[in-house]
């Protein structure tokens, strides 16, 4: 190991020193992954286990960004779990086969706590504690139960968050990003306008009517469970398109890419004049590697199939 790295290795294991679970990060040394490849596999995959780590070091070996030191993109995102979850879910069907253009569907229901942030991969246990920190102080004060209203628009469809509920998760939404600036170094906006579940937005005008017979169906009253939970995304492809494998593929020739199928494939649109008629350029998630495929082996993804889910 390098000195830089060992340094590196020591100011990590110093600030957790003394928690009762071991490091993740011991194991992938011992194998002999560089500290900052490994910090960033575990960052990547969500740091739940080194095996998960160490398999995406493996398939990234011949990831030309390996060594880049760009840090993933988190998010606090409040998320309904239980028979609300599934109602939304069911919304989520139902509008998709009726409305072809619908926003809402690139992610999972959720109400949006904080914008998308950096934060360095050896820094990211600290946003644990952060969340953990934030949690614990307002758990006694959480509404039992959170108010969802209906709003609808020409252009939007959603709940709405109302009253001292909304204060008490704003509030929340505030502390950890105090927390996670003090731990973290973390500049992390915090939701500070009208909390909301977006159902619809960006549709047809034609379809509101539809959209909003399907949205009452919902009955946000229902007892609910929600999460806090953090996501990150790899912040290289935020604008680019997402499409999912759907058969295998090898290469005929070495600039091609090889698919299996449920790999997700990141492809910018503005950068195909190189592809013939049926091809695509694409980024491979699973390994990194850039080349082309054939576009009929795919399908498109939403957004949020890539991200990775941490605490």
């Amino acid at each position: 190991m390098a000195a830089g790295e060992t340094q590196l290795y020591a100011k990590v294991s110093n600030k957790h020193k003394g928690r009762s679970t071991p490091s993740l990060l011991d194991p992938l040394l011992g194998m002999g992954f560089p500290a900052h490849t490994a910090l960033k596999a575990l960052a990547a995959t969500g740091r739940k286990t080194a095996e998960e780590a160490s398999n995406w070091l493996r398939c990234h070996r011949d990831d030309p960004s390996l060594d880049d030191p760009i840090p993933q993109e988190y998010a606090l995102f409040l998320c309904p779990t239980g028979s609300l979850l599934e109602r939304l879910q069911g919304f989520w069907r139902e509008s998709k086969s009726q409305c072809t253009k619908n926003r809402a569907h690139e992610v999972f229901p959720h109400i949006t706590l904080c914008d998308f942030f950096t934060c360095e991969d050896h820094k990211v246990e600290c946003l644990y504690e952060a969340l953990k920190r934030a949690g614990d102080r307002i758990l006694g004060s959480f509404p039992s139960v959170v108010p969802l209203v209906l709003h609808s628009s020409i252009s939007y469809l959603g709940f709405f968050v109302n009253d001292s509920p909304a204060d008490v998760i704003r509030e929340f939404a505030i502390m950890f990003a105090t927390e996670a600036s003090v731990l973290a170094d973390c500049t992390v906006k915090p939701c500070t306008k009208q909390l909301h579940l977006t159902l619809a937005h960006k549709f047809y005008p034609h379809h509101q009517r539809t959209l909003e017979q399907l949205a009452r169906a919902i009955r946000p009253g229902h007892s609910c469970q929600w999460t806090a939970v953090l996501y990150s995304r790899d912040m290289r492809f935020v604008h680019y398109q997402t499409l999912r494998a759907l058969f295998q593929y090898k290469p005929q020739n070495v600039d091609e890419l090889t698919l299996s199928p449920g790999d997700y494939i990141f492809v910018d649109p503005t950068q195909q004049e190189e592809a013939s008629e049926g091809w695509v350029i694409g980024i491979s998630q699973r390994t990194g590697c850039r080349g082309f495929l054939p576009e009929n082996y795919t399908e498109q993804a939403s957004e949020s199939d890539t991200w990775v889910k941490h605490r």
